[in-house]
């Protein structure tokens, strides 16, 4: 076990977190969650003893490891891959990192006897000391993580794969204790799924930062939340979590109430006055003037912005037969596609294959080198991208927005100033004439989508915007995208924030390959989960050797269907209109909500069935009219 008792840090003038106490059990799998700024990366710190608290203690027992994996990787330059991999002093990671650097050494000399005798002694001593299955757990993961090149020096690796290399040497290293700063953050779909199913046998405990919700869902039993320098914990996953908070908010707000009316009593009867001045008046005097002190934080920041862009005409962005390679690698061949207004597009495949090199050219930021992409005459791009704005520290929040605009006008005509869009997006008032260097790194991209996001946009670009956004922040900016007017086309590996976001995908294979998917992440994944060999069997059971007999028109029952179908699509369509009403009037009453909510579901499905219906019905209609 590791305590932490009494613990405190600040940064600066900014107190990130007071007097906290906590555990951590064996095998526990905990989930630290907070907004950007409040401390998350600091306390890990502070509990894997990178640093030290201003007061407080970490305790464990002496034999206690811990493994840290940094938000930004932090590896030794002059070091290969392997002897990066099995660092350390163990004697179990000397002798993997000497038979890994022997059988190196064999396979660049396979004829000499020298390399050939010491890899064999290697191999005798790797019996005694039973270090196989280390050695070949040590494999696995790396195979996973894709990482090949053993002999490569840390100096040549780009940054997804020092992150790879990072993830690899944590998970080897044995550990009580495993600490993870946002472990997702430039791993593709098939590594960050691998890694949530390694993680949940891992052998240790596991703290961990992450802004993927499917994540954080699937690996934690736990969850630590660090709100305003209190640390509050959770028994349960993300899902559980999410109800807990919401119970402890409600608590809090009816303690609250409590107390107004008790001071207001209090109060009520002091006013009225006592005949005698006693102790014990003079003592509920005292009382009421801690009651007047004690503060609540309930608060709640309820604005509910539409998200505004300028008029954004039919011709949007138009890609035409679009190539572009780099150092003789074909990223993008012969590509083609028409975005419309309303268009949802997600960006998606593995490191490296031109996904962000498409936003570049559709933002004509770089040319392709064949073909056209022409923009519309009304399009105005606002571009998120991957790499740090330089934000100038000595200028203050409300500053830095209003270089842009002081206000923005929303879809719906209404105008929003600079200081209600930085409250919607977590920056409450107190904080807004702060300067910008007081910020954390996560802060700073969130301002920085803010002023994005001020230009008013019709067109918006985002090229992987959870990498540095916390869940809180996610969960607003998912809300605010959802009324956005305009166009959304984003690069990501987050499959929740796609699953909610966009709904088509391009499709990244490799070798300049790029394909239209229509859905949404989850949908494509169960799609392309389906093996080749059973897509193949499906198509042949579908073909009928008997000769089909051409129908000339509808059947009597399908055109009774098609006469009555409209009419039901209409009620399904009044109706849901309904329960939304009767759900806003509901409010917060649970009895009345959920039996809301479940007929609301069925009612979708039916809708949705009728009209995949409708479809087929109108398709055949039309293609008997028509003669064919």
């Amino acid at each position: 076990m590791l305590r932490i008792e009494n613990i405190s840090k600040s940064y600066g003038d900014k107190n990130l977190f007071t007097n906290i106490n906590t555990a951590i059990g064996e095998f526990e799998r905990i989930g630290l969650i907070g907004v950007n700024g409040t401390g998350k990366s600091s306390f890990l710190k502070v509990v894997a003893g990178i640093d030290e608290p201003d007061q407080g203690e970490i305790k464990h027992a002496k034999d206690y490891r811990i493994e840290y994996i940094a938000q930004e990787t932090v590896l030794y330059e002059d070091l290969t891959v392997i002897e990066q991999i099995y660092y350390g002093e163990s004697e179990q990671m000397k002798l993997m990192r000497a038979y890994e650097q022997a059988l190196l050494n064999l396979e660049q000399n396979p004829e000499k006897e020298a390399f050939q005798e010491h890899l064999l002694q290697l191999q005798q001593k790797m019996d005694q000391a039973e270090a196989w299955e280390a050695n070949a757990n040590a494999k696995t993961v790396l195979t996973k993580l894709g990482i090949t090149s053993f002999d490569k020096k840390v100096c040549e690796l780009s940054g997804g794969q020092r992150k790879r290399v990072a993830i690899a040497k944590a998970l080897i290293q044995p550990a009580d204790l495993l600490i993870l700063d946002e472990p997702t953050n430039h791993l593709d779909h098939e590594t960050v799924e691998w890694l949530e199913k390694y993680l949940q046998n891992y052998r240790g405990s596991i703290l961990l930062v992450t802004h993927d919700r499917y994540f954080l869902n699937r690996v934690t039993n736990r969850i630590f939340e660090l709100d305003k320098g209190t640390l509050y914990t959770y028994t349960g996953n993300y899902e559980l979590f999410l109800e807990k908070k919401a119970e402890r908010e409600a608590l809090e707000i009816s303690d609250e109430q409590k107390h107004r009316n008790t001071l207001k009593r209090e109060l009520a009867w002091l006013k009225r006055g006592a005949k005698a001045r006693s102790t014990k008046q003079r003592a509920r005097v005292e009382r009421v003037e801690e009651m007047q002190e004690k503060k609540f934080d309930t608060k709640k920041e309820n604005l509910s912005i539409q998200a505004g862009s300028k008029r954004l005409g039919n011709d949007v962005i138009d890609l035409e037969g679009v190539s572009k390679s780099f150092e003789q690698q074909t990223l993008i061949h012969d590509f083609s596609y028409q975005i419309i207004p309303g268009d949802r597009i997600g960006i998606i495949g593995p490191n490296g294959t031109g996904k962000t090199t498409l936003l570049d050219m559709m933002a004509q930021r770089i040319s392709p080198d064949t073909g056209n992409v022409k923009l519309g005459e009304t399009v105005q791009i606002g571009y998120y991208t991957q790499g740090d704005e330089d934000l100038d520290g000595d200028l203050r929040i409300i500053e830095y927005m209003k270089e842009v605009a002081e206000v923005m006008h929303t879809a719906d005509g209404q105008v929003i100033t600079a200081e209600q869009l930085l409250e919607q997006f977590l920056f409450p008032r107190s904080q807004q004439w702060s300067y910008i260097r007081t910020l954390s790194g996560g802060e700073r991209r969130r301002l920085y989508l803010l002023k994005v996001l001020m230009h008013e946009p019709n067109v918006l670009f985002l090229d992987e915007p959870t990498n540095d956004l916390d869940t809180q922040t996610l969960a607003v900016l998912e809300e605010y995208l959802e009324t956005f007017p305009g166009v959304v086309v984003t690069v990501s590996h987050d499959r929740y924030f796609l699953d909610r976001i966009v709904e088509k995908l391009f499709v990244f294979k490799g070798e300049g390959e790029v394909s239209i998917y229509y859905g949404n992440y989850s949908e494509f994944l169960e799609t392309n989960a389906i093996p080749k060999q059973a897509k193949t069997a499906a198509v042949k059971e579908t073909k009928s050797e008997a000769p089909v007999k051409v129908k000339k028109k509808l059947s009597y029952m399908e055109q009774r269907e098609w006469e009555t179908i409209e009419d039901e699509i209409t009620q399904l369509e009044t109706r849901l209109t309904e329960i939304e009403q009767e759900i806003a009037t509901a409010g917060s009453d649970i009895g009345k909500v959920q039996p809301l909510f479940t007929e609301q579901q069925e009612l979708e499905d039916k809708l949705e069935e009728k009209m995949e219906r409708w479809e087929e019905l109108s398709l055949l209609k039309e293609s008997f009219e028509s003669g064919k």
